[in-house]
């Protein structure tokens, strides 16, 4: 095991197999990404009204979305690095909206773990700092998403 994982289920409602699913896709794409033994993050499963206070909170932008990501290593203007000798690296927060990977499922027709494994791994990337906000960026972005996925069985059909 290379991740250390800590979820939480605020919805009440993802089953055991849908958390062992994520596990096992983040210990993937960790793998993947040659991430150092014992890094932690944290993925958190909300509703959309959850997600909504945190985007209007945390983005400005008052809609419920799919996945959001808090990148505890990701330096603001002026912060400096620090670390600490000995300590785990924390990666930080994933936090999924649960109705929203429904919807979206349905929307593009495939299945709810489909989805959820998809928005798991998009969280992941970007916790590492990879970005879509520039088409470049996108597609290192996808391809990378898309290969974690491709190879873990979770690909498009």
């Amino acid at each position: 095991m290379i991740l250390t994982i800590d979820f939480t289920d605020e919805t009440n409602e993802v089953g055991a197999q849908h958390i062992e699913l994520v596990e096992k896709l983040l210990q993937h794409a960790a793998s993947v990404e040659n991430i150092e033994p014992e890094t932690e993050v944290s993925v958190t499963f909300v509703t959309n009204k959850a997600i909504q206070d945190i985007n209007r909170e945390y983005r400005g932008k008052d809609q419920p979305t799919d996945v959001i990501s808090f990148a505890l290593e990701e330096l603001g203007e002026g912060e400096m690095e620090v670390t600490f000798e000995g300590m785990p690296r924390v990666l930080g927060d994933i936090i999924i909206s649960t109705d929203r990977a429904k919807e979206q499922a349905e929307e593009y027709n495939h299945s709810f773990e489909r989805e959820l494994g998809f928005l798991a791994v998009h969280g992941f990337l970007h916790l590492l700092g990879y970005d879509h906000m520039e088409p470049e960026e996108e597609k290192v972005m996808f391809a990378k998403q898309d290969e974690i996925l491709q190879t873990f069985g979770l690909g498009r059909d």
